[in-house]
């Protein structure tokens, strides 16, 4: 039951997220933040069983958010220590 939860909530927030870049427009809000903390590491992190991240990489839009948001607000790679 919770893994379909999970599922559903991803299937709506794609939608209700749609072509837009953030969820209420052209700019981040603090629901952004939120969003992108829980998705990022379900979509970048190995995890055991991967059902829901297969989900996830199912739903073009929020990866291409997810992306987005890393390359606009976390530009290095990783292997270099910013500020």
């Amino acid at each position: 039951q919770l893994y379909r939860d999970a599922r559903e909530c991803l299937t709506l927030l794609s939608q209700r997220l749609g072509s837009q870049k953030f969820f209420f427009g052209d700019s981040p809000a603090s629901l952004d933040a939120f969003v992108f903390s829980r998705l990022a590491p379900l979509l970048k992190a190995k995890l055991p069983n991967g059902k829901l991240q297969q989900h996830l990489k199912s739903l073009q839009n929020l990866c291409n958010y997810c992306t987005s948001i890393l390359s606009l607000y976390f530009p290095w790679d990783g292997g270099e220590t910013h500020p």
